[in-house]
């Protein structure tokens, strides 16, 4: 996409994340591999699209760095302008300064945001991959969304409240206030390790310091660099965030000309009504200083729209609110849900009533699917925006799967079906203009190793290289697929919660499962597994009930004839068995009696009905500052749901308090309250008597989980808690002997403890740092003499450690001279190791002989 009159660069029409930086007063694409660091002296455009319920929602935004110049804020603004003009209007535009980005920008950096020191005008580069000579701090902030600023090397940068990353290249040391939460001790991590695998390719050390008296050697490196501590350091720098009553303190003003002038006239205060704003006017929403709106009309003057932005920030600046004030342009017809839901009642065009009603839609549920000519895209591209399709999935297509880290094909016979233990790719290929293109998505199975995501993603640059690098990639987690990923497996997409496709593969497969199928035609069908419950039945769905004798269809009282059919046509793919279809309250005893007993379930019609036609909303609820805080979690899943939170769940006819196990007394204590004030405090007036229902962790109810796409409810059980994530950082056994050279500065031999410095192995040694592992000591494997008889001794020739890449999928030939090619394994670092099989080298060589080697064979090391 690019329009001749301006100086946009062609834009891809694709769903997902697309960022620009402005170089020259130029839109300079950014490579992915470094989206989510910011340079203070730039500007960027960002563009995302995702798929909804409702369709694509697009957003624009332009970044302002804190350095950057007048020039360049200009530019960014004004390319901003041309590609919302370019996409009709349809985008919601954002103006976000550093260090108040909006949550919808921020939801987007799942590890956290990292701003940089300079910028294009001091010749900084814009991709730092694979590079090892850094030496930076930055100081880590957020609990929900983090971001790190690059900050002075100096001990007055630091806190007590704030969690700070030492960087220096092979060595990653996190210093943790003593003042932090473990949420925010764990997103610090999470950041660490972002940048170790990212930036690093793995190959740096993380050390952690909780306290400091626990861990000298790391804090010795800190001194070293830093120099001596004098004095104590500052208290903890409170998160200035906007509470709910000034979020509440809504107000609505008119723009409009008159003789000549730009007038601003206040027309309206909180509660909003829907029918205040007009076609033919642009309007101003300030929600109390904390964000600005800006409404623009059809029908109003196109002079009006394109001077949006420059009218909020001058609105801004006449009202003396801070320069950093986010401000969001919206166009009629195309609201986001966070300015929808500043209204009282928002009714869509075709519906008779406002949010949370039980109401009907003036046009038939059934959507038709208009099959289309592939070759009008080029020259009408409304028309794929207006089927959500990059075509009509009639193309072809080939699927991979992830075995030793390597692509083995799929049986075609077998399309459509993916495990959740498993990673796959899926390379379609279509026709436009008479020339193939392709789109390569990768499947993420929610159990797959860490290894074969990784795995996945550099098999699919390979295959991507191999079609001239044309391929469109998009990567799909479990659960999450787009609207044309259903499409092209033609209503056969089955996606089974856990297990394996590789035909080595001898675990049997569940005598009972069940299947929730949704769609209503062979474009939109997908079958996922469900635990197979009574409670997991829902009465708007089809269900398909696979046992070693029969396959129940189980049709709810809410579905369609059309879902009945496809649900019939993936029934004959899960099972071979008589296929016997009950309805709702008709079951015979031998259905229930497959599904452990009968139990509640969701049952109203009207469930299906809010959730199509209201988006929830989930906040991260704290008043320990005193005033009642929310931060709001945007495009939100399970994993959002801290255990060491009181999160709240807006589903706009009740309101859901999720108490996490790990939150404070406090928060706990004060969590009804909160609801209250939350309710009274909403900008759209809110019935005080909305229920408010408070659900535990790991005793969720089902019209509570009801609202989070595949919920998972073993996963409090299987989540990792802060300090598991940093024990699985490396075998806290090993000790490593670290030399760093900084300023002529050396530790001495034997003085820095794996302990405290944990992380991936370090195959190549830089001039800053130099890792040696010296097998002969007889403190390096403290637990050798408890191993059974089956582990090595000490390693051959005293080399012994290997990177991963030099031991796994060799044969004979191609190892190191010396490596003993039985015992690969253990010539992996203890990180590696503890990397690739979960365990320690202790723990595997307790297990029995036969266990070792099914291990050794699934990583490549056999």
């Amino acid at each position: 996409m690019a329009d001749g009159d301006t100086n946009l660069p062609t834009i891809e029409r694709r769903l997902g994340l697309q960022i620009w930086s402005i170089e020259n007063m130029k839109m300079v694409p950014v490579p992915e591999k470094a989206y989510g660091t910011f340079f203070e002296g730039d500007c960027y455009v960002i563009l995302h699209s995702k798929r909804t319920s409702r369709g694509t929602t697009v957003d624009l935004h332009y970044w302002i760095g804190k350095d950057s110049s007048q020039d360049e804020q200009g530019a960014a603004a004004m390319y901003v302008t041309q590609l919302d003009a370019a996409l009709r209007g349809n985008p919601v535009q954002h103006r976000e300064v550093q260090g108040h980005e909006s949550e919808t920008f921020q939801s987007y950096f799942r590890n956290g945001i990292i701003y940089k020191k300079g910028g294009v005008a001091s010749g900084f580069k814009h991709v730092e991959t694979n590079m090892y000579n850094i030496k930076r701090l930055l100081h880590v902030k957020g609990k929900k969304h983090v971001s790190a600023t690059e900050v002075a090397l100096s001990w007055d940068s630091f806190n007590k409240g704030d969690v700070f990353l030492l960087d220096l290249g092979k060595v990653l040391i996190q210093w943790n206030g003593p003042s932090c939460s473990i949420a925010e001790k764990s997103r610090g991590l999470a950041l660490a390790r972002s940048i170790r695998d990212s930036e690093r390719g793995g190959r740096a050390q993380i050390g952690i310091i909780d306290n400091e008296k626990d861990s000298p050697d790391l804090i010795k490196i800190m001194k070293m660099v830093l120099g001596e501590r004098h004095g104590e350091l500052r208290d903890a720098i409170p998160d200035t965030k906007a509470d709910e009553l000034q979020k509440a303190n809504v107000r609505l003003y008119h723009v409009y000309e008159k003789d000549n002038d730009l007038v601003v006239q206040e027309i309206a205060t909180r509660p909003l009504t829907q029918d205040l704003l007009q076609h033919e006017d642009c309007y101003i929403l300030d929600q109390g200083g904390f964000k600005i709106y800006v409404w623009r009309g059809k029908a109003s003057n196109q002079e009006e729209k394109k001077a949006a932005f420059t009218r909020a920030v001058g609105f801004i600046q006449a009202k003396g609110y801070s320069p950093s004030t986010n401000i969001e342009v919206i166009n009629d017809g195309a609201e986001s849900a966070m300015f929808k839901q500043l209204f009282q009642r928002w009714t869509e065009k075709n519906e008779t009533q406002g949010l949370g009603k039980v109401y009907t839609v003036g046009k038939t549920a059934k959507v038709e699917q208009v099959k289309f000519d592939t070759t009008q895209l080029h020259a009408r591209p409304e028309l794929a925006a207006e089927q959500r399709m990059v075509d009509d999935a009639s193309g072809d297509i080939e699927v991979w799967r992830i075995e030793d880290l390597q692509m083995q094909p799929v049986n075609p016979k077998t399309y459509g079906q993916f495990y959740g233990g498993d990673c796959y790719l899926v390379l379609y290929t279509y026709l436009r203009s008479g020339r193939p293109h392709y789109v390569l998505y990768m499947w993420q199975g929610r159990h797959a190793s860490v290894d074969e995501i990784t795995a996945c993603a550099l098999n699919a640059i390979e295959l991507d290289k191999k079609y001239g690098d044309e391929a469109v990639q998009v990567r799909v987690t479990m659960g999450k697929e787009p609207t044309h990923f259903l499409a092209i497996f033609k209503g056969k997409l089955i996606i089974y919660e856990g297990g394996t496709s590789r035909t080595q593969e001898n675990t049997p497969e569940p005598a009972i499962r069940l299947f929730q199928v949704r769609g209503t035609n062979e474009m939109n069908t997908k079958a996922t597994e469900v635990p197979a419950r009574a409670s997991s039945l829902n009465s708007n769905d089809v269900f398909l009930l696979a046992t070693n004798q029969v396959c129940y269809l189980w049709c709810g009282k809410g579905c369609s004839g059309d879902e009945r059919e496809m649900a019939k046509m993936v029934a004959d793919i899960i099972s071979r068995r008589d296929k016997h279809t009950i309805l709702e309250g008709q079951e015979p005893a031998e259905f229930w009696e497959a599904l452990g007993g009968k139990a509640p379930y969701a049952s109203e019609k009207r469930f299906q009905e809010q959730i199509t036609h209201y988006q929830p909303r989930l906040f991260e609820c704290s008043n320990q500052t005193g005033r009642f805080i929310m931060t709001e979690v945007v495009d939100f899943c399970q994993e959002d749901l801290d255990e060491d939170d009181v999160m709240l769940l807006d589903t706009w006819e009740e309101i859901f308090l999720w108490v996490g196990k790990a939150s404070n007394t406090y928060e706990r204590n004060e969590a009804i309250a909160s609801a209250k004030e939350y309710l009274k405090t909403h900008p759209a007036g809110r019935d005080l008597a909305t229920p408010i229902i408070l659900v535990k962790q790991g005793c969720e109810p089902l019209n509570f989980t009801g609202w989070f796409n595949a919920w998972d409810p073993y996963k409090w059980s299987d989540g990792k808690s802060y300090e598991e994530m940093k024990n699985s950082l490396g075998d806290m056994a090993a000790l490593s002997e670290i030399t760093v050279d900084l300023n002529n500065i050396s530790l001495s031999k034997k003085t820095l403890s794996m302990t405290n410095l944990a992380g991936s192995s370090t195959p190549s040694a830089s001039p800053e740092y130099k890792s040696h592992f010296n097998h002969n000591d007889s403190s390096t494997y403290t637990n050798s003499s408890t191993c059974n008889n089956d582990s090595p001794s000490l390693v051959p020739n005293g080399e012994g450690v290997y990177s991963r890449e030099v031991l796994m999928n060799k044969t004979v030939d191609e190892l190191p001279e010396g490596v003993d090619p039985t015992k690969k394994e253990y010539y992996l670092s203890d990180a590696d190791f503890h990397d690739i099989f979960g365990k320690s080298k202790h723990e595997f060589y307790q297990m029995p002989k036969w266990k070792q080697q099914n291990e050794k064979k699934q990583y490549g090391l056999f």
